[in-house]
């Protein structure tokens, strides 16, 4: 338990911040009165330090997060980030099992964000999974809710607030307005529908609403075009997919910022491209597609990227002689690059974690309960080749035969939020529950799909298969977030051949 103990406080308490530095991480004293800033937004993380790599260019990731905002710094302008919370854990109650890795993992986000210079973040129900205490003790700038922070960013002064109603977000607009500040955005910790509702108040305040909170980790909602509210509503993808950027340009007089329209041409190429790159991406995970054409893809793909950055990357300038803002999201795609120094932390949580789990599991781990009586339990592939030797060649040839050497190739292979996935029969009675007891249960064999097997070795009979597999089944992996363009009716004839799903292939006589 050595490394468990050691890294279960590496966290440094540090006070939590009251009023802001005069100029926030990245800003000059030629900054000072520089005419615009850009601010970076996330939120929504829920725990993710990056993609798991399941599926070909899976966006998100910390480091090429940080990257984005260390280039931006590299500008003329100051640049301000901001975390809109729920960011450190995925989930509101944890297993005890879990608690090392996901604690490790929030530690980790938590030490990213502080090297993006992190200027200020809401907090919601996802960092407080672990106890407030353990949140504050990150150290992070903390925006309460309620809350108001006013920053310097350039000319002018922006104001960040945090709320989960109109009412709050009226309150602290204008306390943030009695603050100095020209530009107010308001963290709203709630749906991008509650959030439309809330801006529909008449004066409410502030310039712009970033929902911060998704109903699910994939609804849909997320970097829509600016919503047509009294005041503009955005709402960022889960998971660190993408960021905000809000480009703020400064006028030769002062007053209320007004969304700029002028862009309108670069958002519909950067839209065009975004379906582009949705149609080939579906392609390129296509099974058994042939390499060369994948690779033709991959390249034509990284040009659509590199050209939609440039369009989302393009500083804006300002229009007549008042203050202005654009929004664009910046979708964190899997050929951008990535901030060494964030790769770094990110590298250290994988070589830790894995074997903190693996220590806890030999410590406290517990084997999954036996099948009760009557009911079938595990018996692996070996037991099915005795029978359906013709079947395996078409498993052999698949990426379930590989499930764990693709977890070991990534250094992955003790990591609770990948394992279930790439084993047979993860925490089901007569499975596999613990970490250092996997041996002759990895990859995705036949009980995977097929369901528990001793009573089919027993006695092969068609009416002892537990399961045979349908789209529900084939989703508990194939989900959203893992294989996002997973398609039933597309994946399932990839797997089938001579002996599974389709007739044995029939021996000319001699």
């Amino acid at each position: 338990m050595a490394l468990l103990a050691a890294l279960s406080g590496c966290s440094r308490k540090e006070p939590r911040t009251g009023e802001p530095d005069a100029a926030p991480r990245g800003n000059t004293t030629a900054q000072a009165q520089a005419p615009g800033a850009i601010l970076f937004f996330s939120a929504d993380t829920r725990g993710y330090l990056g993609p798991c790599g399941c599926s070909e260019n899976m966006r998100g990731g910390i480091a090429r997060a940080a990257l984005q905002v260390k280039e931006a710094r590299k500008g003329a302008l100051p640049v301000l980030y901001v975390d809109g919370g729920d960011s450190l854990f995925g989930e509101p109650k944890l297993k005890p099992e879990q608690v090392p890795q996901e604690e490790r993992k929030a530690r980790a986000l938590a030490e990213a964000m502080k090297g993006m210079g992190l200027v200020v973040r809401a907090t919601g129900e996802l960092d407080d999974t672990r106890g407030a205490a353990f949140r504050q003790g990150l150290g992070l700038p903390e925006l309460e809710p309620g809350g108001v922070k006013v920053l310097d960013a350039g000319a002018r002064k922006v104001g960040v607030v945090s709320a989960s109603d109109a009412a709050g977000l009226k309150q602290a607009g204008a306390k943030a307005r009695a603050g100095g500040a020209a530009f107010v955005v308001g963290l709203f910790h709630g749906t991008v529908q509650e959030a439309e509702q809330a801006a529909s108040t008449p004066e409410l305040g502030v310039d712009l609403v970033l929902a911060t909170h998704t109903a699910t980790e994939f609804s849909g909602e997320e970097n829509k075009p600016v919503r047509d509210a009294s005041v503009p509503v955005v709402a960022l993808q889960s998971k660190g997919r993408s960021l905000l950027r809000v480009d703020l340009a400064y006028g030769a007089k002062p007053g209320r910022f007004t969304l700029r329209k002028t862009a309108e041409d670069s958002e519909r190429e950067a839209a065009s491209i975004e379906r582009r790159l949705g149609l080939m991406d579906k392609e390129i995970n296509l099974p058994g597609i042939n390499p060369e054409r994948q690779k033709l893809l991959q390249q034509k793909r990284e040009e659509l990227v590199a050209r939609r950055q440039t369009l989302l990357t393009a500083p804006v300038a300002a229009a007549g002689e008042g203050d202005s803002f654009s929004v664009r999201f910046v979708p964190l795609e899997s050929n951008l690059a990535s901030d060494p120094a964030a790769q770094a932390v990110v590298n250290a949580y994988d070589a830790d974690v894995g074997k903190m789990n693996l220590e806890w599991a030999k410590a406290h781990g517990q084997d999954c309960p036996a099948p009760e009586k009557g009911q079938a339990a595990f018996v692996g592939n070996k037991a099915c080749a005795e029978c359906h030797e013709e079947s395996f060649p078409v498993w052999e040839a698949s990426k379930h035969r590989h499930a764990w050497k693709t977890l070991e190739d990534a250094g992955k292979q003790f990591h609770l939020n990948c394992t279930g996935c790439h084993v047979t029969g993860w925490e089901k009675p007569g499975g596999v529950c613990r970490l250092d007891k996997v041996a002759g249960r990895e990859d995705v064999g036949c009980e995977s799909c097929h369901g528990p097997g001793s009573l089919h070795a027993e006695d092969p009979s068609a009416d002892n298969i537990l399961a045979r597999p349908g789209q529900d089944v084939c989703v508990t992996c194939h989900n959203p977030e893992n294989s996002p363009h997973f398609d039933f009716a597309t994946y399932v004839p990839k797997i089938l051949g001579p002996g599974h799903g389709q007739p044995p292939a029939v021996k000319p006589k001699p």
